[in-house]
Order: structure tokens, then sequence, then C-alpha cells
């Protein structure tokens, strides 16, 4: 299921900041040696070991980062750009451009770029947070799309969504944002319970993300009117 919404009244410039994370997540991804698409980097065994330094050197190893290295400091930035394959990658940057212009118009672009990193550093330290002794490289953008999220919800609590489901054979179904969201953020939450700390979805740093968004948001906007826009539309396939 993935759905996408569209404000009923015309957006007030072109979410610049939103469009420039996914090409530089999109410019990563292609340059690395996940994609394959560097003839430089080889193949088979060669390949493989120039995956396993990738990610070791931009991602995020707990044990590392709790120990407070310069450069293990810096790795939950950069994990932010590193994706593990092509639907992790397709997957998350379809939600952010869903999501992430009309949060990137109501916060403004400077706001909203240091709203995205800030949240994101968040998400993958409360991750390592929980799982100190862990030695799995922890990357993707997840965490800081998961509080653009928990901010949209907040901001836009009476927009509304269409989504397909493919086992209803894509048919589009209407719904509210926030009942949408808050179903994604429950089996975020469920999963999160039940995993271990071994290779697999971070969903821990689903809920950090989801929850410093929408408390960001809330501690931000609260004085504020927010804001109910109608919608439309749409297609997909994965979560963040």
């Amino acid at each position: 299921m993935l759905c996408r919404v569209t404000p009923s009244r015309r957006a007030a410039g072109v979410p610049v900041v939103t469009y420039g994370l996914i090409g530089l997540c999109a410019l990563a991804f292609l340059l690395s040696p996940v994609s394959g698409a560097v003839p430089g980097h080889g193949g088979g065994d060669a390949l493989l070991a120039a995956q396993n330094a990738y990610f070791e050197r931009w991602g995020v190893i707990p044990h590392d980062l709790l120990r407070g290295s310069p450069h293990a400091l810096l790795t939950p930035l950069t994990a932010l750009f590193v994706h593990g394959g092509w639907l992790h990658l397709l997957g998350n940057m379809l939600f952010l451009h869903v999501f992430g212009a009309m949060t990137e118009e109501r916060m403004g672009r400077v706001p909203f770029l240091l709203f995205y990193l800030g949240v994101g550093y968040l998400a993958l330290f409360a991750y390592a947070a929980a799982n100190v002794e862990s030695r799995q490289t922890l990357v993707g953008a997840s965490g800081a799309i998961s509080g653009v999220l928990g901010a949209f919800l907040y901001l836009f609590p009476r927009a509304r969504v269409t989504s397909l489901f493919p086992f209803l054979f894509f048919l589009p179904l209407r719904f509210p944002a926030w009942s949408v969201l808050i179903f994604w953020f429950v089996l975020q939450w469920l999963a999160a319970r039940g995993a271990g700390e071994g290779p697999g979805v971070a969903y821990l740093a689903h809920v950090a993300g989801f929850g410093a968004g929408f408390l960001y948001a809330w501690g931000r906007y609260w004085r504020t009117d927010r804001v109910g826009a109608q919608t439309g539309a749409t297609e997909g396939e994965r979560q963040p």
C-alpha cells in the first residue's frame, strides 16, 4: 500500500530541499558499489567486499557510535544518504516525495532541511542507544522520513489520501491521512517490539523518528493553525 497526497491549493513554490535530498540519495546510491552501476567496483567477491567496506565507512555501527569517535559521531548524518538496495532507495524516496513537499512548504526550506537532518540523526542515535553492543551496520533515510511523517500528521490532520491496495486488485480507497499514518506507526511499534538486533529493518528508528517529528511540529506550531488540505490520487508500493 502507498498513498500520494495532493493539496487542493497551489503550492507556494518548488520543494527544492525535498527534491535535492531525493537527488543526493539517488546520486550517492548510483555511485556506490551497491547499485552495480559503476564497473570500477569489480564483481563477485571484490564487489561484495567493496559493498561491506562502503556500509562500514558511511553507515552507523551502534557499538562504535556510543563510544564517541569523531568519525562515528558523523555517521548518523552520512547514513541518511546510504541505501542497501534499489527497493530500499525507491521506497524511501517515494515516501519523501509524497509527504516531504507539503511539510517543506509549511516549515520553510532551511528549517525543513535542519529538521530532516536533526530528526534523522536522533532516530539513528536512538536505535544505537537501544542496541549498544550491536555491530550491525544501519543505513537509510527511513528515520528522517519517519520524522517527516510525524510532522505531517500534526501539520495536516485533515488531509485526505487515496491509497492503492495490491491485494484488492489496486482498488483506490480514500482515507484521512491521520488514519493512514497512525496505522503505519502502530505497525512500526509492534514490529519494533518483536525485532531483534540482527539484520533487517530498524523499526525502532522509525518509531523514534516519527515520535520526534510529531513532537517537534507540536512544540513549534501548536500556537498556529494547522492546515487541512484535501487530497487526491496515487501510486505506490513500499514503506520507508
